[in-house]
C-alpha cells in the first residue's frame, strides 16, 4: 500500500466505510505484516529471548541512522524517556523546569516526578508551540535549569532554532519531547538531529507505534546517553554494581522486534499519512475551515489533522454531526495543563491562548491507508455542517 488507499483495492473496508469511520484505526496492516510478526514472536519465544539482545540492538542502530543522531537509548515508554533525559542532565528536587501549557500530561508529569518545579508556558496559536515571548520572560524571571518543549501535531515550533540557541546561551538544558514528530524533517534534516536531548514514544497510536508501550532518548553526546542507559537499567555500572539510583525502564525484545518490522513499512505509512493530511488541508480550506498548519520549513509526518472552530456553537454542531454519521474525531488537547484538577498550585506564565486553543481545536480522522472515499465522506460531512 502507498499514498491514499483506493476503495477498490480494499474490499474488506467497504462494510466499515458504510458503518463508521474511526478516529484512528490501528488494524490496517500491510500484506504479510501479521505473518512476519507471528513468526518473529515464535522465534523469540523458542529462544526465550525477551530482554535485550539482537532485536533491541538493531532497532537502536536503525533509529540512529534514521534520526541522524549518534546515540539512541530505548526505554519502557515515552514518559520515562523524558524523565530519564531530565535525570541524566542532573535535574532534580527544587530545580525549575519550563514546560508547555498545551501538551500531553506526561510532559508536565515527568518534571514533577524528578522533583522539579514546572512552570507552564502559554501556547503560540500560529503553530501550537510555546509562545516565544512567554518562554523568554519565564527564563529570565526564574532562571530554570531545564526546559521541555513538545513538538505537537507532526511538526514543531517555527522558533525551534531560536529556542535551541537561546537555551544554549542561557545555560538552560533543553529537552525536546518528540512523541508526535517521528519522521518529521526540518530543512531537509531529521528534526532530532541537532537537539541536545530529544525523546519519542512508541505508543501504538504514534507514527512509529509498537504493540505496547515503548520510548527512546536521542543525544549526540555519548556521556549523556550513557547516563540515560544506566538510569534506565537500575543505575548499573556492572551486573551487581550500582553507581546511581535508577529504575527499570528497558524496551523488551518483543516490542523491539515489532518495531523493527514496522520500520520496514514506515516510508509507506508516512507517505499515506502525508497524503491524507494534504487532502484535508486542500479540501477544508475551500469550505472556509481554519486549520493550524506546519511552518513552511517542516515536512510534517501526517500525525494528525488540526482544525479550529472559534465559534463554539458551530464546533458543537460539527461534533454532533460527525457523531450522527459515526465519524470519529478527537481533541488534542481538550484542556490546558494549568487547568487540570491534579494540580494544586502552579507557576504559570499567563495568557489565555492555551485555553482558547484547547476550547476550539478539533481533530478529524487521520491514519495510514485511509481511503479516498473515507476522506471525502469526512470532508463532505463537515462541509454540510459549517
Amino acid at each position: 500500500m502507498s499514498g491514499l488507499a483506493k476503495a477498490s483495492d480494499l474490499h474488506l473496508l467497504s462494510y466499515n466505510i458504510k458503518m463508521s469511520i474511526p478516529f484512528i484505526d490501528l488494524t490496517r496492516f500491510e500484506d504479510h505484516f501479521l505473518l512476519r510478526w507471528s513468526e518473529k514472536v515464535a522465534e523469540l519465544s523458542k529462544k526465550a529471548s525477551f530482554i535485550g539482545g539482537y532485536e533491541v540492538e538493531i532497532f537502536e542502530q536503525r533509529l540512529s541512522d534514521l534520526t541522524q543522531v549518534d546515540n539512541v537509548v530505548t526505554c519502557a515508554n515515552g514518559t520515562d524517556a523524558i524523565q530519564l533525559a531530565l535525570r541524566a542532565l542532573g535535574v532534580g528536587v527544587g530545580d525549575y523546569v519550563l514546560v508547555p501549557n498545551v501538551t500531553f500530561w506526561a510532559t508536565y508529569e515527568a518534571a514533577v516526578n524528578v522533583g522539579a518545579i514546572p512552570i507552564t508556558i502559554d501556547v503560540d496559536l500560529i503553530d501550537g508551540g510555546v509562545d516565544l515571548s512567554a518562554f523568554i520572560l519565564a527564563a529570565e524571571k526564574y532562571q530554570p535549569k531545564a526546559a521541555v518543549i513538545a513538538h505537537l501535531y507532526g511538526w514543531a515550533t517555527r522558533n525551534l532554532d531560536f529556542i535551541r540557541t537561546f537555551c544554549k546561551d542561557s545555560n538552560i538544558f533543553l529537552v525536546e519531547d518528540g512523541a508526535q514528530c517521528f519522521g518529521v524533517q526540518l530543512n531537509g534534516q531529521s528534526i532530532y538531529k541537532d537537539a541536545l536531548l530529544s525523546t519519542t514514544s512508541f505508543y501504538p497510536a504514534k507514527v512509529l507505534g509498537g504493540a505496547g508501550d515503548g520510548g527512546a532518548v536521542f543525544s549526540n553526546k555519548k556521556s549523556i546517553a550513557e547516563e540515560v542507559r544506566r538510569l534506565g537499567n537500575h543505575g548499573r555500572t556492572s551486573h551487581y554494581g550500582y553507581g546511581s539510583i535508577g529504575w527499570n525502564s528497558r524496551l523488551d525484545s518483543i516490542q523491539a522486534a515489532y518495531l523493527n518490522i514496522a520500520l520496514d513499512y514506515l516510508p509507506q505509512r508516512i507517505s499515506s499519512r502525508r497524503n491524507a493530511a494534504k487532502y484535508y488541508q486542500n479540501s477544508l480550506s475551500t469550505i472556509g475551515v481554519k486549520q493550524i498548519l506546519a511552518p513552511e520549513f517542516y515536512e510534517e509526518n501526517g500525525y494528525c489533522n488540526v482544525t479550529i472552530f472559534e465559534d463554539f456553537d458551530l464546533k458543537r454542531r460539527v461534533e454532533k454531526g460527525l457523531r450522527d454519521k459515526n465519524i470519529g474525531f478527537g481533541n488534542i488537547y481538550p484542556a490546558a495543563i494549568s487547568d487540570q484538577p491534579a494540580i494544586k498550585s502552579i507557576l504559570h506564565m499567563g495568557g489565555r491562548n492555551s485555553q482558547k486553543l484547547c476550547e476550539s481545536i478539533l481533530n478529524l480522522p487521520l491514519y495510514p491507508y485511509m481511503t479516498e472515499i473515507e476522506l471525502k465522506t469526512v470532508v463532505d460531512t463537515v462541509a454540510s455542517l459549517v
